[in-house]
């Protein structure tokens, strides 16, 4: 059995480490051209040329998008413990201390509250380099608190997702923030707050299954991969063929998963319109200066 749909017209491709330069230039891994580092970094790791995303850390991210000495981090020494005792090649806290090192995160996320154009936000921001962005109970709990400091100050809620699922070391405990989370969400949307959730490369596994597809908007990256589970799994599961690029942003978006496809550079400036139209517009004072 064939799946008929049409041929997509663009194309997804994982860039390499060995292919960012950390010096005076980058080449292009969709057109191979070489670039000044300066250029791309102040177009905010997109290449100019093809619209080619590179990847970014979650400081880096927030750095791009928040007004500027405004954002007050939280939780930033809430870590994973090992509960399972979990060890494979190497124990779990060691693992943990290694990606701590490489990233230097204490997490996969990174939260707080602060304005984007003047408009305070609770956000949450996710970092693939800290064990593939995988859903921990502490990045769990972290996600969740956010959302809490959301209702609290009644404010909206912003997260940045970038994941490879839950984390199998933390068995259960890791499947169990799926909930958690999405429970927060609920109580958020009870509050009448917005939720406005931003995926990008890659979005996958229990992540996609539970906050990250949750939004009263859900915006993606340009050539985001986006999916639950990879296409070798969702082929020899339903038997089914399916279309190269079947599991990027472009395609969801002609399937009514995701709303807005916005590049890279033009993030912060969708996102504050879209907050003076869902929660500036409507706050009791905006209502009553329409009167």
């Amino acid at each position: 059995m064939v799946a008929t749909f049409d041929k997509p017209t663009y194309s997804v491709r994982r860039t390499r480490r060995k292919e960012i330069g950390h010096g005076l230039y980058i080449k292009d891994p969709v057109s191979g051209e070489t670039l000044f580092t300066k250029d791309v970094v102040e177009n905010q790791m997109v290449i100019p040329s093809s619209g080619h995303h590179l990847p970014i850390g979650a400081r880096e991210r927030l750095g791009f998008l928040m007004d500027e000495g405004s954002f007050v981090e939280s939780d930033a020494k809430l870590r994973s413990a090992d509960p399972l005792g979990f060890k494979d090649s190497i124990a779990y806290p060691d693992r943990l201390r290694k990606y701590e090192k490489a990233s230097g995160l204490s997490e996969a996320v990174i939260c707080g509250v602060g304005a984007i154009q003047g408009i305070e936000v609770a956000i949450a921001v996710m970092d693939f380099r800290f064990c593939g962005g995988t859903l921990g109970s502490a990045t769990g709990e972290k996600i969740t608190r956010t959302i809490e400091t959301a209702i609290s100050r009644k404010i909206p809620c912003i997260i940045f997702s970038t994941s490879g699922g839950a984390r199998m070391q933390e068995g259960i405990l890791s499947l169990m923030q799926m909930a958690k989370t999405s429970a927060a969400l609920g109580r958020l949307a009870e509050a009448g707050l917005p939720y406005i959730s931003v995926l990008t490369h890659p979005t996958t596994g229990g992540v996609s299954a539970s906050y990250a597809t949750l939004g009263d908007v859900i915006i993606a990256e340009p050539g985001a991969l986006i999916g639950f589970a990879g296409p070798r799994v969702i082929k020899d599961t339903t038997k089914v063929t399916l279309p190269e690029g079947f599991q990027t942003s472009e395609f969801l978006l002609n399937l009514g998963l995701i709303d807005l496809i916005v590049p890279r550079p033009q993030m912060r400036a969708q996102i504050a319109a879209l907050l003076q139209a869902l929660y500036v517009g409507k706050r009791p004072e905006a209502e009553a200066a329409k009167k």
